[in-house]
Order: structure tokens, then sequence, then C-alpha cells
């Protein structure tokens, strides 16, 4: 129960500072010398696609938040077996680590109008995101080999079916980024290119953020850290 409300409390911390980034409670009728149009949307300093991505976060960080209560409540019962985690997670962490960081670059040059640096940073963050994938296959199959299938122990089904959930996100991450690849390609205006690179950079480093709560959670870390700040508050 520990890990939810943690993932939880986290979640709505990054939400609230991205919020408050958007100007959503700002008043701009009330600003001196500026002119605001009540009637459409142009008053609105929110694209509706940016808005859209962050209601659909919401709903896929409510339904990990509801599969990481499941996997917290299921450990405690007395057929649960802990079954070891590949070393080539940590390595398949990494890579994704890699994706979001040449995302991030990418956005940068969108910003300065480099074209030359944006295709960079997005070709790198495609490629590492399907490392990420294959190298997960990997775990997989390591598992398998050694025994541990699905059906063995609900340690294992859980372990599979986080993973597998975490996975179809980054491929729907995927093909939005392919999507904005081949804006870049085809040459479409930068100010296009900057608002679709950034929906796939905020959406990769949640995906990271969820990676990283999910594999605490399976490394037990998030209890212990959990812990240690229950010793600190006391």
């Amino acid at each position: 129960m520990s890990a939810i409300v943690l993932f939880i409390a986290t979640i709505a911390a990054i939400a609230g500072w991205w919020l408050s980034q958007q100007r959503l409670a700002a008043k701009p009728w009330l600003e001196q010398g500026v002119a605001v149009d009540l009637r459409g949307d142009r008053g609105s300093s929110v694209p509706a696609a940016k808005i859209g991505l962050g209601v659909f976060l919401a709903v896929v960080g409510s339904l990990f938040a509801l599969l990481i209560s499941a996997y917290s409540m299921r450990t405690t019962m007395a057929d649960w077996r802990e079954l070891p985690l590949p070393k080539l997670l940590w390595f398949n962490t990494g890579v994704l680590v890699i994706s979001s960081v040449a995302l991030q670059w990418a956005l940068m040059a969108a910003r300065r109008e480099d074209s030359d640096g944006l295709i960079v940073g997005l070709l790198i963050g495609g490629a590492s995101a399907v490392m990420f994938l294959t190298g997960q296959l990997v775990v997989w199959q390591q598992l398998k080999i050694a025994g541990y299938v699905v059906a063995s122990n609900p340690a294992n089904s859980f372990f599979y079916l986080i993973t597998a959930l975490h996975g179809l996100h980054v491929t729907g991450g995927l093909v939005a980024l392919g999507r904005t690849t081949a804006k870049v390609w085809r040459g479409a205006p930068m100010a296009q290119l900057r608002l679709s690179v950034e929906l796939c950079t905020i959406y990769w480093h949640f995906l990271l953020l969820v990676w990283l709560v999910l594999l605490g959670l399976l490394t037990g870390w998030t209890d212990n850290f959990v812990d240690i700040c229950r010793q600190l508050l006391s």
C-alpha cells in the first residue's frame, strides 16, 4: 500500500508542476492592454492536444496505480514466491533513460529551430526505445528458459503483466514518435513540429517515471524507501 501512495504522490506532484507551467489559472481578460476574444479558443494558452495528453496520462497513471496496489496486496499471501530479476533489466532501464534524454534533446533542438539536432534526437530516442522493447523480450525468454513461466506462480504472472502493460504503452509511444519523425522528413513547419515533439517528450518522461517506480516495486526498493522516510519523519 505504501508503494501506491508513493506513486500517486509523485504523479500528483509532477501533474501539479506541469499544470502550473501551462497558465491554466491565468485570467487574460484581467490583464491590461491584452485583447481577448472570449467567443473563441484563442484566449487559451494551452493547446487542446496538450490537455488531452494530460487527461490520458492521468488515466494511465490510475491504471498503473491500481496494478501496483494489487501487486502490493498479493505479495502478503503465502503462495507468493519472488522470482529472480535478470540483470538485463538494469541495462534496459539505462536504455530507456537514454531514450528519454534523447527526446529532451530533440525538444530543445526544436525550440532552437535546429532541424539537424531534432532529427538526431528523434532517431536516437526511437532506436533506444526499440532496443528497450527488444531487451524486455529477451528478459522474458531468459525467465522462460529458467522455468519461470506465467502460470507457475503469482509473482511470475504479475511480472509478465507489469512488463507487458508498460511495453504496450512504449509501443504506442513509438507510433506517435514515428509519425512525428515522418513530419520532420517531409519538411513540416517547425512551429507544428515543436508541439508534436513536446507531446512525445512529455509522454516519454512519464513512461520512464512509471518504469522506475515499477522496477523499484519489483526489486523491493520502494518499500525500503518508504521505511526510510518513515524513520526520518518519526
